[in-house]
């Protein structure tokens, strides 16, 4: 007697590690045909990065060759979800329906949707967190708005094993269908990347990073000219690694320490786990962010709507030679380092007065690992809308090019123009002078620092129903 045939749909899970869908139907003793569905409709989104979907179909790709090398088939498909599934169960006679959750929104909406439309058991397997949203709460049974109590909670909880990898899969006769060419979707990209699809690199930067840079990681990760950081966010966001996998590495990290101040340095990469978690806790618990400010009443502020400015920051024009490097880094490689992304989205919205959601938006038509809930959440801290619990921060780009880009060695990469200008007038904009900035065909600095600063605060301080403004931090 044949064994049951069960789907595994593949979503923001492109691997065959550490992954709970795959590993329960195997377990559970079916035969397994893997499925992957291109949803045109929800790719061709104009808040779609092309590098995106670069990254995504090359994982897609390699995950196909991996079922095969482990006897199994990937089936790729084009079209609406639910109606792909309802279709490809009849044809192939499936009795289950296997897949990892996610919590965005609209996510939810469509798993609900495959709930009610299929007529076999569907198995909603916990992959995307190491603790279930619904499971971190306050002792009044509420959820956490705040990361540090959060943190307290969730960090001491026991974490969950990773997923074996099935030794071999057996999978019915079924066409294997192909991802479309970027260029059939409509995307135009030509890859220059900081990092490599799919699950075999993102498994070996993870080793590599886990081995070697997790044990100065707090002490490098600031400055954008060194290699400080992990670079696994990407493949975080689509699922080439499991975090199982990746909290398992850090704690065989901790195990290979030599000295505290390792463990320091590993723990801080740890606490960025642990913000990755908050950020898609607070997005499950509060759909709403995915469309408004945290704190509601900001949905009041009055933002400028000034497109030439914002276009001038979107092409690192500002006259912020620090704000300038980073927006290139981003046009060009698809990807910003995470202290940067905090400088230029101050910028934006408290020097350019412009709304947050705008950037937002650009952000996630640019980064390779463009993800909902960590852009939504850093977007609203930086504007001061959000979780952050001493929420009116303002960056001061001088300040930070000083601490953090300390010979301009970032600048000068990635704005050409300025690789010969002295490093003192680089890193403090009221040094470098206008004569000098036409010399080396730069602009002069949009809006005044000082000025723009005071003007959000008023601002601000205009919002009703407010009772943190006496918490400000200026860095």
């Amino acid at each position: 007697m044949s064994k049951p045939i069960a789907i595994v749909w593949h979503r923001r899970d492109l691997r065959v590690h550490d992954n709970p869908a795959l590993h329960q139907a195997v377990s559970a003793g079916h035969t397994v045909l893997g499925l992957f569905i291109v949803d045109t409709e929800a790719l061709c989104h104009r808040d779609m990065a092309p590098a995106r979907v670069y990254y995504l179909r090359e994982s897609v790709n390699e995950l196909q060759f991996a079922y095969q090398k482990l006897g199994g088939r990937l089936s790729i498909r084009q079209g609406n979800p639910v109606e792909v599934l309802k279709s490809l169960v009849e044809e192939v006679g499936a009795s289950a329906l296997f897949f990892n959750d996610d919590i965005e929104p609209d996510t939810r909406k469509r798993d609900d949707e495959v709930l009610q439309a299929l007529k076999i058991p569907v198995h909603l397997c916990a992959d995307l967190l190491l603790h279930p949203p619904q499971t971190v709460l306050t002792q009044g049974g509420q959820p956490y708005s705040v990361y540090t109590p959060f943190w307290r909670n969730w960090s001491v909880r026991v974490k969950p094993k990773p997923a074996v990898k099935p030794d071999r899969l057996v999978s019915p006769d079924h066409p294997l269908g192909h991802f479309p060419e970027l260029v059939d979707l409509g995307f135009h990209f030509s890859p220059n990347l900081l990092v490599v699809p799919g699950e075999a690199a993102a498994r070996k930067q993870l080793a590599d990073f886990c081995t070697q840079s997790i044990y100065d990681y707090d002490d490098r990760r600031d400055a954008p000219a060194l290699p400080g950081t992990s670079l696994l966010s990407a493949a975080l966001n689509f699922g080439t690694v499991g975090i199982r996998e990746v909290w398992q590495s850090t704690q065989q990290a901790w195990q290979a320490a030599t000295h505290e101040d390792q463990r320091r340095n590993l723990t801080v990469w740890q606490q960025e786990l642990g913000w990755r978690e908050f950020y898609k806790y607070v997005l499950f618990h509060f759909p709403r962010l995915a469309e408004q400010p945290f704190r509601p009443q900001f949905a009041e502020f009055v933002w400028d709507e000034d497109q030439e400015r914002f276009e001038r920051w979107c092409r690192g024009e500002t006259g912020y030679p620090l704000v300038d490097a980073a927006m290139r880094q981003l046009n060009t490689v698809s990807w910003m380092h995470n202290r940067l992304r905090m400088v230029v989205a101050s910028f934006l919205t408290k020097d350019l007065l412009i709304n947050w959601q705008w950037g937002e938006r650009y952000f996630m038509q640019k980064l390779v690992d463009g993800d909902l809930s960590a852009n939504n959440g850093g977007w609203q801290w930086a504007a001061s809308v959000g979780t952050d619990p001493k929420p009116l921060r303002i960056f001061n780009p001088s300040t930070q090019a000083q601490r953090y880009d300390t010979q301009a060695h970032f600048i000068r990469k990635w704005v050409s123009e300025l690789k010969d200008v002295d490093t003192r007038s680089l890193l403090d904009v009221e040094r470098f002078l206008p004569l000098e900035r036409a010399r080396f065909g730069y602009p002069v600095p949009m809006v005044d620092h000082k000025e723009q600063q005071q003007i959000f605060k008023e601002r601000y301080r205009q919002v009703p129903k407010r009772s943190d403004f006496e918490q400000s931090s200026s860095d």
